[in-house]
């Protein structure tokens, strides 16, 4: 997941704790080792390494391809999980070396979603493209985690992957959890959040950006350009029912620029937008 993943939880006995921890840390890995980039013997890399040729997917994977096709749209292109290829010019290290304009055009010749033949549940990609699921990836195993312990019922949960949030229930002793977020320094919480139940997810550039020459550059690339989205909020933290829905709002949101506010306002959810 790239990130520090915990639970928290109620429950009457050790040995009940211990067994919910293990639920989850097993389904986190197993979408771990099924979807993350990092990896060379898995669906993504299977993908990404077929050189121009036809790849079948299983029904998960399908179904994840389905819902980033739907962000595509509704981000007008500037949600795409083809756009990972980026990260080879682009390292968000807080350090100010900032790629040259020929070489973020350069790579834009692969970049595009509009360009992948996806034919469900064969998709065919030309030579050289990638996919990265890691911008639906965590939220998605945040919600199936969350699935599996409402299931198993009785210990109210808190489920933190890395930022990305679900209360399955409100805790016994303290009737709500306390969820921060991050600020301008790290480990330092600019919010405090009172969650009772549901989810939140947040985007932001706290920990990921390059800084030259007084301009901040934030790592919410938009793949039309290969540049920094102008004028983005430094965060933007979403409340809704589940963690994909949180993240799929609050990453739209960031993509919006000078205009998240204004897109944010007609979500019908709860959003802390930091400028």
């Amino acid at each position: 997941m790239g990130s520090p993943c915990e639970l928290i939880c109620e429950a009457r006995k050790r040995a009940d704790a211990l067994e919910l921890s293990a639920l989850v840390a097993a389904e986190a890995w197993r979408i771990e080792d099924k979807f993350s980039r990092y990896l060379d013997d898995n669906i993504v890399a299977r993908i990404n390494s077929a050189a121009g040729r036809p790849v079948d997917v299983d029904e998960e994977t399908a179904a994840l391809l389905d819902f980033a096709v739907t962000l595509y749209d509704l981000s007008e292109r500037r949600f795409d999980i083809t756009s990972g290829v980026l990260r080879r010019i682009w390292r968000f290290d807080g350090g100010d070396q900032v790629p040259s304009r020929q070489s973020v055009e350069d790579m834009l010749s692969l970049v595009g979603w509009h360009r992948v033949d996806w034919r469900r549940p064969e998709l065919q990609m030309p030579g050289g493209m990638e996919i990265d699921l890691g911008g639906i990836g965590k939220e998605y195993a945040v919600d199936r985690c969350a699935a599996l312990l409402r299931e198993q019922g009785g210990s109210p949960c808190l489920i933190n992957f890395g930022g990305d949030l679900v209360a399955t229930e409100p805790p016994l002793r303290r009737r709500r959890w306390k969820a921060a977020v991050e600020g301008d320094e790290p480990d330092v919480p600019n919010r405090i959040i009172d969650l009772k139940i549901g989810a939140l997810a947040t985007s932001g550039d706290a920990r990921r950006f390059l800084l030259k020459d007084g301009v901040r550059y934030s790592h919410i690339l938009d793949p039309r350009t290969g540049w920094p989205v102008p004028d983005a909020p430094r965060s933007i933290t979403i409340a809704a029912d589940t963690c994909v829905q949180a993240g799929m709002i609050s990453t739209l949101g960031m993509l919006k620029g000078a205009q998240a506010e204004n897109f944010l306002s007609t979500q019908g959810v709860v959003f802390w937008c930091r400028r």
